[in-house]
């Protein structure tokens, strides 16, 4: 075995070191939402920056789960995530597989795939089209006008370009025919990918704000994120949704309750990611070399 010379040895070092302290800056915004949110009141008027809260104060998380309508709203966003991203990769794979074949129009059809990445329509054309289609106040108008994103449907055609076309031969001349062969061949193969794509649609799924604040008027219908902006609004002394006032709302400081709207917005789907990460690196660089 080859030894590392001296210079190596304290390269890695300092190399280690440097990426160490990299990431530990990159954690002190979340240990300091996390310490803002679990502080006492009285310490987070006198600090300004928290990292370890002297006394423990659960007293935001009490005002923010204080109405049930808290646990309905996180149901609905998790409605709308499993069932958005099942759709998103339902239409992105079965577009995507056909145009890293030779199918007749490809190149139109890819024309106008790379044109919507470049032009899009505006926020009144694409409120007037979902409301032309009945779409508002239904959770289709959150699904619908983004089910396909170009970019990652780009990707997965080029991951499939990748992909050994001796497994489809061998299938096609067992019989299989072209939707067998997506379902028992292509998908198996495509693991990293497509867990990968679930994640991005999965997170921006979760995150969705400004398409429900447009489409969604129903407050019984409304995801989390909409709900906390109204909590964060009501801590804040603002107009919102009354049934959110209450005496510890006039007690807590409302940064304690944004930090802890952050945290409860954010903790779910960040959970998630341990689940996926054996994927998630090999996901993103397979299908981006090759064009």
């Amino acid at each position: 075995m080859r030894k590392r010379s001296i210079t190596g040895t304290v390269f890695d070092i300092g190399n280690y070191a440097l990426l160490t302290l990299l990431a530990l800056l990159t954690l002190f915004p979340f240990l300091h939402i996390l310490a803002g949110s679990l502080a006492s009141p009285t310490e987070v008027l006198q600090s300004k920056f928290i990292l370890f809260p002297k006394e423990l104060s659960f007293e935001a998380y009490r005002y923010i789960f204080s109405e049930n309508t808290l646990l309905r709203s996180l149901l609905i966003t998790i409605f709308i995530t499993v069932a958005g991203t099942l759709i998103n990769m339902a239409m992105t794979l079965s577009m995507a597989y056909p145009l890293s074949r030779n199918v007749k129009g490809k190149r139109t059809i890819m024309l106008l795939v790379v044109f919507t990445l470049l032009f899009g329509g505006g926020i009144i054309p694409s409120f007037l089209v979902v409301k032309s289609l009945g779409l508002l106040n239904t959770y289709w108008s959150l699904w619908l006008p983004g089910a396909i994103h170009s970019f990652y449907m780009i990707i997965l055609i080029n991951f499939f370009k990748q992909l050994p076309v001796e497994y489809e031969e061998s299938a096609k001349i067992d019989g299989c025919n072209d939707p067998t062969l997506l379902w028992k061949i292509v998908i198996p193969l495509s693991l990293p990918a497509i867990a990968t794509f679930s994640l991005f649609y999965a997170v921006s799924h979760w995150n969705t704000f400004f398409s429900a604040l447009l489409y969604i008027n129903d407050s019984h219908k409304w995801p989390i994120q909409i709900l906390l902006r109204q909590i964060v609004i009501m801590s804040s002394g603002g107009i919102g949704d009354a049934s959110y006032a209450s005496e510890s709302a006039y007690v807590i400081p409302p940064q304690t309750v944004k930090m802890a709207v952050i945290v409860v917005a954010t903790l779910p789907i960040i959970m998630v990611y341990p689940f996926l990460q054996k994927h998630f690196a090999q996901g993103v660089l397979l299908g981006s070399i090759k064009g």
